[in-house]
């Protein structure tokens, strides 16, 4: 089954945990920054889904936070230099760390995970893909 992100990010808002604080989401502004800073182009699925649900909380995954303040700790830009100091593909752009391991964005907008044992071949073909069969579905 294809998903596309629009219906995932609707999924995905219906099903998540509540918050006990609001979250303020990123606009085009804040995105642009920051891909300044990491010297990666965030795919449109990616800026989508950072604009309209990246405060989601769900079956022990969330994703990391592109804030102003850039003090959380689940901050992007702090962990995905984490992960390319361990090994991360420079090229791979971390947006979740699960106990170690993370799901990357490739320039071309694949999910590719990478485990704290090294690289695997576990990979999806678009984020809906992933939101809806890892996150939501927990394949």
């Amino acid at each position: 089954m294809i998903s596309d992100i629009n219906s995932v990010v609707v999924e995905l808002k219906k099903l998540r945990l509540p918050l006990p604080n609001t979250q303020v989401l990123p606009n085009d502004e804040l995105l642009d920054s920051y891909e300044k800073e990491l010297g990666f182009i965030f795919p449109e699925d990616y800026r989508y889904f950072l604009k309209e649900a990246s405060d989601s909380l769900l079956n022990g995954k969330d994703s990391l936070r592109v804030t102003l303040d850039r003090d959380s700790p689940r901050e992007l830009i702090t962990n995905a230099n984490e992960a390319w100091g361990l090994g991360v593909p420079r090229d791979w752009l971390p947006f979740c760390e699960d106990n170690g391991n993370y799901y990357c964005l490739t320039k071309l907008g694949e999910v590719r995970f990478w485990s704290h044992d090294g690289s695997s071949g576990e990979s999806w073909s678009n984020l809906a893909t992933w939101i809806k069969n890892v996150w939501i579905d927990e394949e």
